[in-house]
């Protein structure tokens, strides 16, 4: 018997052993299999043919920094070779149309859109930018959707063709933005809800306290819609077929076009079926009938070649450093779709101490956030601006806490379209009392002090805490302007009276004098360069660092269940609607500063 357990104890302790061997092997052989696909994918590379068409789906999601990859993306982007990321950086897509400016392989750029796109104006007209300089280089540009939307329109009318499904729509009917407001749901359910805030244009609590748009927030949303519109007509009239008044027109009285009315009014060049269109550029880039389709390659794959390229000429000498904060500002850490207060601070302190780093562009894409974690940045953009020259670069918005961690900046560069501004301040507090009391729930206290459970959800805030918690906001709102008077060195009463809360367009904040020069994160970088007088020997370092495959997959794999690899459909109308509901709702979840003051955009401002 002795002889059975010793045997049987044997036979368990060699299995687990070998199971942990095989294991170990199985993972260094994964590791050792992709890193192999990895690394000779990244040597071969796709290949550029002559005369190719480069393809550009604009219903790509652009981003001012690198999104974050989970392990199932990243290695199914690695194993898949036709698997193409759904999402590239502004300065990837910029740079990659300038590369292929000068590539003589590159015959032209083919427009077209597989779905919507949630692209904010500011980021589409730097794009449009850059097709401008593909076009005059004398290359040309065609473009085709079965339906065509504003956004995708405001880039195709730089094209020398565009083309239109038979049974395609034309939508051109102007800009809006759509508040939703809980306060009736709130009330139904027991939800209390109390607020202080200063400027009568900060509307960020109005979802929560009222029913319906203030005359003030419905004063400043039609000068910001009305501002970033007159810059879509400005842009789409360089067309020469149609008219600022044209476009306008058409948008008082129709809405939208059928096919065939596009064309007649110049807004389409011609009518097309896909096979047309695919037979026209078979032709253009010298293929046959027979072929399969016209030469190509798509933009991002185009950009992992540029990028091969650039990093093998790339600049030496002197680093500029390019930091984004991108997302709701929060006190902390943040997560990766947040600028966390103090990671964000720690970031800018290393690069101020930092002797190879002689410049600093931040680029901010915010709507603000948390009051104490925009001083904390702002501290930062401050002392380093006392050093080295730090340039702002303003994306779709960098308002309320975005503008709080802009202002230091030696300089500031915003579009056109950029929203920006809304120099306010509130608080919202929350209470369940209500709600909990219907459900059978009641709570109890005990303290040694008349304010210790001032931060409780349970009740309502006493007249007494309230003129407390309006005392801070008044003290942190007053902070703002006067950071805003001595680093804008504005007079206190401008500053004054175009604060309040209100929100401004880019082109209106630079007459105001909130920002210094109208442009694109390309010009910011130049202007950094210039400023720190680095002539032509420089270089772009981006922060925070993306991790690479490899690197996510030594982090994750021991610890994480792969998600499936299929692309998520989009939603149905009604599912949308719910999330963008949840979407409302869960913002409060970002509220966490410590004084519950918060320089922040409306909640809800969207624009379509």
């Amino acid at each position: 018997m002795r002889d059975f357990f010793k045997y049987t104890f044997a036979s368990i302790l060699g299995t687990i052993v070998g199971l942990g061997v095989l294991g170990a092997l199985s993972l260094g052989g994964l590791l050792i299999i992709v890193g192999t696909i990895a690394t000779s994918s990244k040597d071969a590379g796709p290949n550029v043919e002559n005369n190719s068409m480069l393809v550009f789906d604009l219903s790509m999601n652009i981003t001012d920094s690198q999104p974050t990859s989970t392990t199932a993306e990243a290695l199914s982007r690695t194993l898949s070779e036709d698997s193409e990321p759904s999402t590239m950086t502004l300065r990837q897509v910029v740079e990659t149309i300038d590369a292929a400016t000068a590539d003589d392989r590159i015959l032209g750029i083919y427009l077209h859109s597989t779905s919507s796109s949630s692209n904010g104006f500011a980021t589409l007209r730097e794009v449009r930018e850059a097709l401008e300089r593909f076009q005059d280089s004398g290359k040309t540009i065609i473009a085709y959707d079965q339906d065509w939307s504003e956004g995708e329109y405001y880039l195709a009318s730089v094209s020398d063709e565009i083309l239109l499904n038979p049974l395609g729509v034309l939508e051109m009917n102007g800009l809006s933005s759509e508040t939703t407001f809980l306060a009736g749901g709130l009330q139904k359910y027991g939800v209390g809800v109390q607020v202080t805030r200063v400027g009568k244009y900060k509307s960020a609590v109005e979802p929560f306290v009222l029913t319906q748009s203030s005359p003030e927030s419905r004063q400043q949303t039609e000068k910001l819609l009305s501002d970033i519109w007159s810059d879509f007509l400005t842009t789409v009239d360089r067309r020469e077929k149609i008219s600022a008044q044209q476009v306008q027109q058409v948008v008082n009285t129709r809405g939208m076009l059928m096919a065939t009315e596009a064309e007649q009014q110049g807004f389409v060049d011609r009518l097309a079926y896909f096979d047309e269109v695919v037979a026209q550029l078979k032709e253009l880039t010298g293929k046959t009938e027979e072929d399969r389709t016209f030469e190509q390659i798509s933009l991002p794959r185009y950009a992992a070649v540029s990028d091969a390229q650039r990093a093998t000429k790339a600049r030496s000498g002197s680093q500029i450093a390019l930091v984004y904060a991108e997302g709701e500002i929060v006190s902390g850490e943040g997560g990766s779709n947040q600028v966390g207060g103090d990671r964000l601070a720690k970031q800018l302190r290393d690069l101020r101490r930092d002797e190879d780093v002689k410049a600093v562009v931040l680029r901010v894409n915010s709507p603000g956030g948390s009051a104490t974690a925009s001083e904390v940045i702002q501290r930062e953009v401050q002392l380093i601006a006392e050093s080295k020259p730090i340039v702002v670069s303003m994306g779709n918005v960098a308002a309320s806490g975005g503008y709080w961690i802009s202002s230091y900046g030696s300089k500031i560069f915003a579009q056109p379209n950029t929203v920006t501004g809304s120099i306010g301040v509130f608080g919202m507090l929350l209470n369940v009392q209500s709600l909990g009391n219907k459900q059978g729930i009641t709570w109890d206290v005990v303290k040694t002090g008349p304010y210790a459970d001032i931060d409780t959800v349970t009740r309502p805030r006493t007249a007494q805490e309230m003129a407390i918690i309006q005392q801070m906001v008044d003290r942190i709102y007053q902070r703002f302007l006067n950071l805003i008077v001595q680093s804008r060195n504005l007079p206190a009463q401008k500053v004054s009276e175009i604060a309040q809360g209100r929100v401004w367009s880019g082109q209106e904040a630079q007459q105001l004098g909130l920002v210094d020069e109208i442009g694109g994160l390309n010009d910011a970088i130049l202007a950094a360069a210039e400023l720190a007088e680095l002539g032509e020997e420089w270089k772009v370092e981006e922060y925070p660092q993306t991790r690479t495959f490899e690197q996510i997959l030594l982090e994750r794999l021991l610890g994480s269940r792969l998600k499936a690899l299929v692309p998520t459909p989009e939603p149905d109308p009604l599912t949308a609607q719910l999330q963008q509901l949840y979407e409302e709702v869960s913002i409060v979840k970002n509220l966490n500063d410590p004084f519950h003051a918060y320089t922040r955009l409306p909640f809800t401002f969207r624009i379509h």
